[in-house]
């Protein structure tokens, strides 16, 4: 679990004890395992961008992952080709052909579409809200079901399934669930995603798993297809569903912030951009493998390390940003980590660009004296994930 103390807001103290020790800094993991930490932001903008630095988790297995008998992975595997669809964890030209398949079904008009859609599921969602009474779990209530339904849209699940889907989903993504029914619903998931896949085989639609489908050439099997479906769901749910819960929870408990954004609504974008820094949910997640000797900041990374990226850190390197661990929705638009960098960059995140100010402007506006209803520090955090958020966000309106 990552304890945080303080700010609810700020890096684990961890991470924040190690300010001041250099950009790279050797780490020792639980497992027993060594590697290195990169905090700074030049630092990690370097490794993402570095083909040396593999993300392939078949051939070159990081040092978090378990290896068979109980050994720690640091040794690169013998694989000649990648037949499953988990594009996050390849290289090229693996990586390449997949994403360059995906890249081609986020057109600009899909995206225009889906804008218009996040603002009919905001405000559905805020009306229900309303006419349950003046107080709500703000998570289950706003923040999971506009990026779920979102990827309904996306993915082209019917109407009729779209209740099953998201039931199923929360079941799978919910750190409350025990293990086994999480990963009962995990299954029950991944079948159901087979399904889709099967259906829009035989009838396609104007959605992107049946461009994905159609289009590609040679043609994707049902296996990549139905890896590629979870990525998009993991990557554009969870991510999407967290921000929007912390994102208001971190205005609530910043009123002068608050304030300046129902005093201008244009600051709406720039806000976005700073609460994505700010907050930077993604904990300790990205991880590389060097394939070869690498110097990064005078430090030398040899052949097999494992390099894990602080992305809360990067993300307030003093030597980018003036009072780092301040919240400012004035600051200007910064190259932030929040989607990553190179050729892993998060494809979707003008989408979820999108998901946030629309999310957010809907409930400052339609819920002008929205607060929350139990004291801050009762706020459950999602320390113990890999995706950091709030479990739950209670909120009145009264």
């Amino acid at each position: 679990m990552v304890e945080r103390g303080g700010c609810p807001f700020d890096p684990p103290p961890g991470l924040r004890q190690r300010r001041g020790q250099g950009p790279v800094q050797p780490l020792k993991l639980l497992n027993g395992a060594s590697g290195w930490l990169v905090t700074g932001l030049d630092e990690t903008r370097a490794v993402l961008s570095d083909l040396r630095f593999s993300s392939d988790r078949v051939r070159h297995p990081d040092a978090t992952q378990p290896h068979q008998g109980g050994q720690t992975a640091v040794a690169a595997q013998a694989v000649e080709s990648r037949t499953d669809g988990m594009f996050v964890f390849m290289d090229p030209p693996e990586h390449t052909r997949l994403r360059r398949l995906l890249t081609g079904q986020f057109t600009v008009r899909r995206m225009r579409a889906l804008e218009s859609r996040i603002r009919e599921i905001a405000v559905e969602h805020i009306a229900a809200m309303q006419a349950a009474g003046t107080e709500a779990d703000l998570v289950p209530a706003y923040a999971l079901p506009i990026p779920s339904l979102v990827i309904c849209e996306m993915l082209g699940v019917d109407y009729a399934d779209r209740a099953e889907f998201q039931e199923r989903t929360a079941v799978a993504l919910n750190a409350n669930a025990g293990d086994q029914e999480r990963a009962h619903a995990g299954l029950e998931l991944y079948a159901f995603i087979q399904e889709l896949v099967a259906a829009k085989r035989a009838k396609p639609a104007d959605d992107m798993l049946s461009g994905l489908v159609h289009d590609a050439d040679p043609p994707l099997t049902d296996a990549q297809l139905t890896d590629m479906a979870l990525v998009l769901l993991g990557a554009g749910h969870e991510t999407t569903a967290n921000m929007l819960g912390l994102g208001t929870f971190a205005l609530l408990e910043h009123p002068d912030q608050l304030a300046a954004l129902r005093a201008d609504p244009a600051l709406m974008d720039t806000a976005v951009e700073e609460l994505l820094r700010y907050l930077s949910i993604i904990q300790m997640g990205v991880s590389r493998v060097a394939t070869e000797d690498v110097t990064l900041a005078d430090v030398k990374i040899e052949a097999g390390s494992t390099v894990i990226i602080a992305t809360p850190e990067a993300n307030r390197d003093p030597r980018h940003w003036s009072e780092p661990d301040r919240l400012d929705v004035h600051r200007p638009r910064s190259p932030h980590l929040a989607f990553g960098h190179g050729i892993h960059q998060c494809l979707g995140q003008q989408l979820a660009r999108a998901e946030m100010k629309v999310g957010l402007s809907e409930l400052l506006t339609r819920l002008p004296k929205l607060r929350l209803a139990v004291p801050a520090d009762q706020v459950p955090l999602r320390n113990e994930m890999l995706i950091f958020g709030v479990h739950s966000l209670p909120v009145t309106w009264a």
